[in-house]
């Protein structure tokens, strides 16, 4: 299977924000439709049906009756949220309670394993530790009934000083896509098993991979702010808009690559073919396939993958700006002028990097993990599937 940067998808889309937290279609809703693209579809209807899953609390720190578990999200054009029988209901301004926020939770059983039954539909599943989230109704611009999300890297928002995470998901027709993800934060240690066609296992950390991943951003001065307390390390996108990452961070590597490629050839490979690029007129332009552009990025550009790094869903410039984003992020666009660098060891390696998403990497046990938008670049991300799908595993693995 090709890696997904070569297809025609669009990973990510940021949520739209409501009053400091996030409402809109969970980001890997937008990836199923693509993620098959070009496959043939003969074993889908084999997923047909609710799947069972299963969720681990190994935790080691919370007892079964501490963790709280929310499964919301999207199904037929409606948000809704999953029910602890198994039914999927529409979210309503009703249910916000005397509070103002909505009870989703879905109690795990009083010891050992919770099963649950999971419908079709895209969206997360959160875990909170120790104290409930605060969901919370709001009516969005059309007048439907929207879900307001934690949004932990918001000082102001409701979550903030709840422990909690999630990982994204969808399932239907076609089958099931899953993966852990840290592109907004990182805060509890959780791994997916997913079996059917294969038996897949993603998300889980090293032995002690949570506490070295804090101190290592710890230690870089740039980086050392958005850790918070023992709770969460803040991605540094984010903690760009907070006012706590420095908003010309790699301004210094991004005015070197343009200069760089004055004078020669950077080279980028997508299904679509080989693209050839130079900086001319202040614009890194390619030939090949197809000509596509890009006006130099922000930092911020940089570590959302968006702004002068979007990756519209036209199979040409979007894997293009899909392999830039991931070059920048990982620091390998100087060193290597044929991308994707698909060796992991060339990743993180200079000084001035995305030292949050290697932190990240270096804490997982197979070295994949979502630490920026587009790190499913040549398939270094928390990410499986399967399109003939039996049973999900949620397990909340060791602190």
């Amino acid at each position: 299977m090709a890696p997904r940067h070569q297809r025609n998808l669009t990973r990510r889309k940021m949520l739209f924000a409501l009053g400091g937290a996030a409402v809109a279609v969970p980001a890997i809703a937008s990836v199923a439709p693509y993620a098959l693209a070009g496959q043939s579809g003969g074993s889908a209807a084999a997923a047909n049906g609710a799947l069972p899953v299963t969720v681990v609390n190994n935790s080691g720190s919370f007892d079964n009756g501490s963790v709280h578990l929310y499964v919301v999200g999207n199904a037929d054009g409606k948000q809704v949220r999953l029910t602890p029988d198994g039914t999927v209901a529409p979210v309503a301004l009703s249910d916000n309670g005397a509070d103002g926020f909505t009870d989703y939770a879905i109690p795990l059983a009083s010891s050992g394993e919770t099963k649950l039954s999971l419908p079709y539909m895209s969206g997360r599943v959160y875990v909170s530790l120790g104290q409930k989230l605060k969901f919370k109704v709001v009516t969005d611009g059309n007048g439907n009934a929207a879900l307001q999300y934690p949004a932990g890297w918001v000082t102001s928002d409701p979550n903030y000083g709840i422990l909690h995470d999630c990982a994204e998901f969808t399932h239907n027709a076609s089958g099931m896509f899953c993966n852990t993800t840290m592109v907004d934060m990182f805060s509890v240690p959780m791994s997916l098993r997913l079996t059917g066609e294969k038996d897949q296992t993603t998300g889980a950390l090293r032995d002690g991979g949570r506490a070295a991943a804090f101190a290592a951003v710890k230690k870089v001065e740039e980086f050392a702010p958005l850790v918070v307390d023992d709770t969460r390390i803040i991605a540094p996108g984010h903690g760009l808009d907070a006012g706590i990452f420095p908003k010309d961070y790699f301004a210094p590597y991004i005015d070197e690559v343009w200069s760089t490629y004055t004078g020669k050839d950077v080279k980028v490979t997508t299904n679509a073919g080989t693209f050839t690029g130079r900086v001319r007129g202040e614009r890194l332009t390619f030939d090949g396939p197809a000509s596509v552009s890009f006006a130099k990025p922000s930092t911020r550009d940089v570590l959302f993958c968006d702004g002068n790094l979007a990756a519209p869903n036209d199979g040409t410039t979007g894997p293009v700006a899909a392999v830039l984003g991931a070059a920048f992020n990982r620091s390998t666009l100087l060193s290597n002028p044929s991308q994707p660098t698909t060796d992991p060891a060339a990743f993180y390696q200079t000084a001035l990097t995305n030292h949050y998403a290697g932190a990240i990497h270096a804490a997982t046990a197979d070295g994949k993990a979502y630490g920026f938008a587009f790190d499913d670049v040549a398939d270094f991300a928390s990410y499986i599937q399967d399109t003939n799908p039996s049973a999900l595993t949620l397990t909340l693995t060791a602190f």
